[in-house]
C-alpha cells in the first residue's frame, strides 16, 4: 500500500483543524473531500477514513508517538506515522519519515493492549464513569464495539417508495445494499459510497439514518390522523420517519430551541414529500403552555452524552467532559417533567437517548414515574452497540392515565 503526498497533506491539515481549532470531524471531512475534484473514490475513502481513524485512536497514537496532546505540525506527522506503521503502509522517502522507529512503535502498541484507556483510546473520566454504571466486563465489550467504523444505513422513505424498489433503483445507480433483519425500512450499504449525489436521494426516496435510530419513531406507536409533538426535533430525522409512519395524515409539530435546525428540517420535508409537519421554535415557556395536554403522542429525543454514538462521532470522546454529563442529566429530568405535560390523558410518550448510561436512561424514567403517578410505563428497550452492531440507544414508552 502506497501513500500519496496530496492525500496525506490533506489529512495532516485536517487533524490540525480538529485538534487545534476545535472543529468537528464530520465538517472537516466534508471540507477535505472538496479539496481536489480529481480524486477518485479510493482517494476520498482514504482521506475520510484516515481522518476518522486518527481522531478515534488519538490517545493511543499520542502514547505510542510520545507526543502527549500538543498538536504542532511535527507532532501531527508523528501521530500519522504511527497510524501508517500500524496499518502496514510502506513509508515513502519523505523528510517527515526519516528515522521512524517502526519496531518500537509496534512493540509499544502491543504493550498498551493491556491498559484499556490506551487500548480503546478513551479519557480516564469516561472509563471510570462507564465502569461505575455498566460494570467493567459490559463496558469493555461496548467500547470495543463503539470503536469500530459506523456502517452506512439508509431509511426508506415510504411516502415515496418501498424498500425493495429503492434497493433496485440504488443498484441501477451502482450502489449495492442489503436488507437488515428486524428493521422494517432499513437498507445497509455493502460498500461505503457518497449516497447524497444519487438521483434516489435528490428524489427524496431515502434518508441516511442509523438502524437503532430507526427504532425510535416506530416505538411511539403512531397512527394516521393523530396529533404528534416531536419536542427536540433538531434537523428532523425521526420527525420525517413519524410522517411516513402516519402516511402523511394528521399533524406533527416539530419543536426545537434552535431555529437553524428547524430550517434544515423544512428543506428535508420538501424533499421527502412530508406535508403534515409544522415547525415551532421554543423561544419561551408560553409555547409549551399553549400545547399542554393536546398531543396524542409526544417524542422526547432528549439531549444526552452521545456515548452510544461514538463510532460515528469519535471526536466527541475528546470534546465531552464529565461536567457536561452531570449537567445533561439534570436537563433531561427537567425536559421530561416539562414536555410530558403535552400528552393528553390516554396519550403516550417516548423518552429516548443515544446513550448507554443508566443514569441517562432507565434511572431517569424511574425517577420521573416516582414523581408523576399519572404516568405508567408500557415497555423500554436498550440497544447495545456490542450486541446489535449499531448505535447505542434507549427508549421507553410511557402512557398518561385517562
Amino acid at each position: 500500500m502506497r501513500l500519496h503526498r496530496n492525500l496525506v497533506f490533506t489529512v495532516i491539515d485536517s487533524m490540525k483543524l480538529i485538534f487545534n481549532e476545535g472543529e468537528y470531524a464530520d465538517k472537516v471531512v466534508q471540507k477535505a473531500l472538496k479539496r481536489d475534484s480529481r480524486w477518485g473514490a479510493r482517494d476520498r475513502k482514504f482521506v475520510a477514513e484516515t481522518i476518522y481513524e486518527m481522531v478515534r485512536w488519538k490517545r493511543l497514537y499520542n502514547e505510542i508517538a510520545g507526543t502527549k496532546s500538543h498538536y504542532t505540525t511535527e507532532n501531527v506527522w508523528k501521530n500519522f506515522t504511527v497510524f501508517a506503521v500500524l496499518k502496514g503502509y510502506k513509508l515513502p522517502d519523505w523528510p517527515q519519515f526519516v528515522g521512524v522507529p517502526e519496531r518500537r512503535y509496534k512493540g509499544k502498541f502491543d504493550e498498551l493492549q493491556k491498559i484499556r484507556v490506551f487500548k480503546e483510546s478513551i479519557p480516564d473520566w469516561m472509563d471510570k464513569l462507564a465502569i461505575e454504571e455498566l460494570g467493567e466486563k459490559h463496558w469493555s465489550k461496548e467500547i470495543t464495539a463503539l470503536n469500530k467504523q459506523a456502517e452506512v444505513i439508509l431509511r426508506t422513505n415510504t411516502l415515496r417508495t418501498n424498500k425493495a424498489a429503492l434497493r433496485k433503483k440504488l443498484s441501477d445507480e451502482g450502489i449495492e445494499t442489503e436488507f437488515i433483519d428486524g428493521y422494517t425500512d432499513a437498507l445497509k450499504l455493502v460498500e461505503r459510497a457518497n449516497v447524497f449525489v444519487t438521483k434516489c436521494f435528490k428524489d427524496g426516496l431515502f434518508e441516511v439514518q442509523d438502524a437503532s435510530s430507526q427504532l425510535v419513531a416506530e416505538y411511539l406507536d403512531v397512527k394516521p390522523g393523530m396529533r404528534v409533538i416531536d419536542t427536540c426535533a433538531g434537523a428532523g430525522g425521526k420527525t420525517l420517519h413519524l410522517s411516513a409512519l402516519m402516511e402523511n395524515k394528521g399533524q406533527i409539530i416539530a419543536t426545537d430551541i434552535y431555529e437553524s435546525k428547524l430550517k434544515k428540517l423544512k428543506i428535508r420535508t420538501r424533499r421527502a414529500g412530508a406535508h403534515n409537519i409544522t415547525t415551532k421554535v421554543i423561544d419561551s415557556s408560553k409555547v409549551i403552555k399553549k400545547m399542554r395536554g393536546t398531543a396524542d403522542r409526544v417524542l422526547i429525543d432528549a439531549p444526552c452524552s452521545g456515548i452510544g454514538v461514538l463510532k460515528r462521532n469519535p471526536d466527541s470522546k475528546w470534546k465531552l467532559e464529565k461536567e457536561f454529563v452531570d449537567n445533561i442529566i439534570k436537563t433531561q429530568s427537567e425536559i421530561l417533567a416539562s414536555y410530558s405535560q403535552l400528552v393528553k390523558p390516554g396519550g403516550k410518550l417516548v423518552y429516548a437517548t443515544c446513550s448507554i448510561l443508566p443514569s441517562e436512561n432507565e434511572n431517569q424514567v424511574k425517577a420521573f414515574l416516582k414523581n408523576n403517578p399519572d404516568f405508567i410505563i408500557h415497555k423500554d428497550h436498550k440497544v447495545s452497540p456490542f450486541k446489535s452492531g449499531y448505535d447505542g440507544f434507549y427508549m421507553a414508552l410511557l402512557e398518561r392515565k385517562s
